[in-house]
């Protein structure tokens, strides 16, 4: 098991410390369980008809904004 050390304030210790205590867990515990909660569950992918074409497509992540060949011409730009 890997083992992952970081600073933190003297606050923010005593903070983790008492709330991994109030729920009757170890540090490493509680903060493997926060780091499961704040990770979203991955989505499957959604599939939506084209309305110019009228073929299925995959549609954009709710919280990205649509693709576009503009969009797809920078994310190549540097491709070789």
């Amino acid at each position: 098991m890997a083992t992952i050390s970081f600073k933190v304030s003297e606050e923010e210790a005593r903070r983790i410390r008492a709330r991994a205590g109030s729920e009757g867990i170890s540090v490493s515990e509680y903060l493997r369980r926060r780091a499961r909660l704040a990770m979203p569950p991955p989505s499957s992918p959604r599939l939506v008809r084209c309305p110019h074409t009228g073929a299925m497509i995959f549609a954009a992540l709710e919280h990205q904004p649509p693709l576009t060949t503009d969009t797809v011409r920078e994310l190549l730009a540097d491709f070789p």
